[in-house]
């Protein structure tokens, strides 16, 4: 589990960078041919569109773990006692169980995908549907590791990032 969850997230890292640059591209395109030529290729809306949703999909699990996902810390943090560490074990396993609901509706929505194809890049959107998969599978981990994680005490459920910023 070490070294695998390590390899995991840079994985991820690594391919939402990879569609980040994607989006990136698309975009350059599009200027290039708006201001420089008559038009832009029809093709970049739909990349930067798909790249968005790879963006998306991956940057959820590690997004969570650093904490630069939208949180309601200011209220939970406020609380006394133990409190704050069982709202943030609550908010994981519901987020897990949230997770878990959704696999099979993203697996059949990706299996719907394979008899349609997008209009301008004619790529077969069950590569792109499989985002949404991506998008419960990560978060389903790293939520399963925060739980993990509280419940044997190796860590208090508060994103990396907030112990950067608390040394």
């Amino acid at each position: 589990m070490k070294t695998l969850f390590p390899l995991f997230e840079r994985v991820c890292r690594y391919l939402t960078g990879l569609a980040f640059f994607s989006i990136i591209v698309a975009v350059v395109i599009q200027l290039v041919g708006r201001n420089l030529l008559d038009d832009s290729p029809l093709w970049t809306e739909e990349l930067s569109r798909f790249g968005l949703l790879f963006l998306t999909a991956f940057g959820l699990g590690p997004s969570l773990r650093t904490g630069d996902l939208v949180n309601v810390d200011l209220f939970c943090e406020g609380l006394k006692g133990r409190k704050p560490w069982m709202l943030r074990l609550v908010s994981a396993i519901v987020m897990a169980l949230f997770c878990l609901m959704l696999l099979g509706p993203s697996w059949q929505f990706t299996e719907i995908g394979s008899i349609q194809t997008s209009p301008a890049l004619g790529w077969r959107m069950d590569f792109v549907h499989v985002s949404t998969l991506i998008a419960a599978i990560s978060l389903l981990a790293y939520s399963l590791l925060r739980i993990v994680g509280m419940l044997r005490g190796t860590t208090d459920g508060l994103p990396d990032q907030a112990h950067m910023e608390n040394t």
